[in-house]
Order: structure tokens, then sequence, then C-alpha cells
């Protein structure tokens, strides 16, 4: 029994040693690129922010217009992601997303979104990210973000 009080005692004080929430807070913006491979295919470019709302996860939302089927169309996400390596600074890391995604132009549908990514060093300033996964058919995205550490610095 006095085991477990020590452990839970450790864990205490590790959590209460840590920077408060509110000073690891993270935005990012950035620029993608979407291409879903289904029928019809689309091509949509457009923005991109997110917000880090712990150390391992993130919510981000997209616009993006394009074309589907030789007609105009519009794309909208919003995703939740949890990073399996957020404090890498020099070697980059992959991260997981699901969400929803709404589609309007040739179709007008909603979609549910699973993707797997990988970003360029997710505690720098600024990098690049794919993401390969299924939402509208397969889904493919390239984006560029900047990222922004309030209290931190970069």
């Amino acid at each position: 029994m006095g085991c477990r009080w020590r452990e839970l005692l450790v864990l205490g004080a590790t959590l209460g040693a840590g920077r408060p929430v509110a000073a690891q807070q993270v935005l990012e913006l950035g620029a993608q690129a979407i291409g879903t491979f289904s029928d019809p295919v689309l091509a949509v470019a457009g923005g991109y922010g997110a917000v880090r709302t712990s150390g391992r996860t993130r919510i981000s939302a997209g616009l993006n217009a394009g074309f589907a089927d030789g007609e105009l169309a519009w794309r909208g996400e919003l995703l939740g992601h949890f990073l399996l390596s957020p404090e890498e600074r020099r070697k980059p890391g992959f991260y997981f997303a699901a969400g929803l995604a709404g589609v309007e132009g040739a179709v007008g549908r909603g979609y549910l979104i699973l993707t797997l990514g990988l970003e360029a060093r997710p505690r720098a300033a600024s990098g690049w990210a794919v993401e390969a996964g299924v939402g509208g058919g397969f889904r493919v995205a390239l984006a560029y973000r900047w990222r922004r550490f309030s209290g931190l610095g970069p």
C-alpha cells in the first residue's frame, strides 16, 4: 500500500512541476493542397489553421477551393490530431488525425476522415507536412505550416 502512495506522490510532483498549459499554447497557420481519388476526383488548395490543445493533441480546420469533375468545388475540414513526437526539433514526426469534411461542387457530401501524417520538425517555427488516408476516397494532402509558440519561443 505504501508503494502506491509513493507513486501517486511522484506523479503529483511531476505534474505540478510542469509549465502551465496556457504557456504551452501553439498556434499554426499554413497553406495546403488536398486530393481525393474517387468518382469524381477532387483537387483543392487553401488555408489551414490549428491550435495545440495539449502537448500531443491539435485541432485543425481547413477551407479549400478547387475542381472536381471540371466543376468548381470547395472542401472544409475539421480534424483532431494526435502527435507522436511533438517536441522534435530536428527530425520529422508522425501523427494520426481523424475528423469530418464537407464537400460542395460536383458532389455535395460529408465524409469521415482518417489519416496518417508526417511533418518536418513539429517543434520548429515552420515546416512541411504530408498526409495519406481516407475521406471522400483515398486522400492525400501536402502542406506548409508556420507555428507560434506563445510563452516558450520556437
